[in-house]
């Protein structure tokens, strides 16, 4: 599902944003690169293709500024470094994130979108009083490549 240079438009001029080259572009390599979870580095790679002349301080300014504006979302891997992705449509009260699936071996990062926790979000509502606005789930394992290597490396020392 990409998203159009004009809906992007659309959507800095509704923030109240200036629409500016280093906006779009920073947007469009998010939304080309949906499930990768860029750094603010891999995002300056991607970007001074294109746009050579562009600074990474200037990356980071418009990373912030998309991420305050709720146009990109911040997620941590618990690998030390903040990456983002392009934020969900329809930014605001009630958005829910998608899940990520994070391998520890390979370190694969799988998005998954089911949500399923609603009905906890309102059992903690009745049973506290707390309303939960947004939520963040990260599922630590193996991923089914990381698991088929295993396997095949356990039958062939059992030989």
């Amino acid at each position: 599902m990409s998203i159009s240079k004009e809906k992007f438009k659309e959507l800095l001029r509704e923030k109240g944003l200036k629409v500016t080259n280093q906006r779009l572009l920073v947007l469009e390599v998010l939304a080309d690169h949906r499930d990768k979870h860029l750094t603010a580095e891999d995002i300056y790679e991607l970007v001074k293709e294109d746009y050579p002349e562009i600074g990474l301080a200037t990356i980071y300014r418009t990373v912030q500024l998309l991420l305050e504006m709720q146009l990109v979302d911040r997620i941590s891997l618990d690998d030390g470094c903040a990456r983002y992705e392009i934020g969900e449509s329809g930014a605001g009260e009630g958005k829910h994130h998608h899940h990520h699936l994070i391998c520890r071996t390979c370190g694969k990062v799988v998005p998954f979108r089911d949500d399923l926790l609603e009905e906890l979000e309102r059992h903690i509502e009745k049973e506290t009083g707390f309303h939960v606005l947004d939520h963040e789930l990260k599922f630590f394992g193996m991923c089914m490549e990381c698991r088929k290597r295993q396997n095949s490396t356990e039958k062939h020392v059992e030989v």
